[in-house]
């Protein structure tokens, strides 16, 4: 297998960190890329030079990897406890997007899956509080 870790918004002592942490490859993308197609950025990860951190979020974009060692990356990763991290994976589709339209609607899906557990957070209140009301 050939995996590899693209990552985004981390600063230099952290993506250290991750490459110290994961046993798959790790690569900066840096800025000039976000208008690149992402498969030809996994393409030429090796060869990319400057620092993955120009964005305001985190990204860890994961290519090639079977699902164990998808989970040991997202365990490692969370290990390091570096803040709010958006984990993905790529997919045919997505190697064909440009890298900041893939970025743009990871934040959409971060956003969405963010307000739908705090929804149910709160239904899992309310529905307590009515039981509790029923009882009486």
């Amino acid at each position: 297998m050939s995996g590899k870790v693209l990552v985004v918004g981390f600063p230099p002592e952290e993506v250290e960190g991750l490459r110290k942490a994961l046993s798959v490859p790790v690569f900066e993308v840096p800025e000039y890329c976000r208008d690149w197609v992402v498969g030809e950025i996994v393409e030429k990860a090796e060869k990319l030079s400057g620092s993955g951190y120009w964005h305001l979020r985190k990204f860890v974009i994961m290519h090639d990897v079977d699902n164990e060692t998808l989970k040991d990356i997202m365990r490692s990763v969370k290990s390091l406890n570096l803040g709010r991290i958006i984990f993905a994976t790529t997919t045919e589709t997505s190697l064909t997007w440009r890298l900041e339209d893939l970025l743009n609607e990871l934040l959409a899906e971060d956003e969405y899956f963010k307000a739908a557990r705090w929804a149910r957070e709160e239904a899992e209140k309310r529905r307590g509080l009515f039981l509790d009301l029923g009882k009486g």
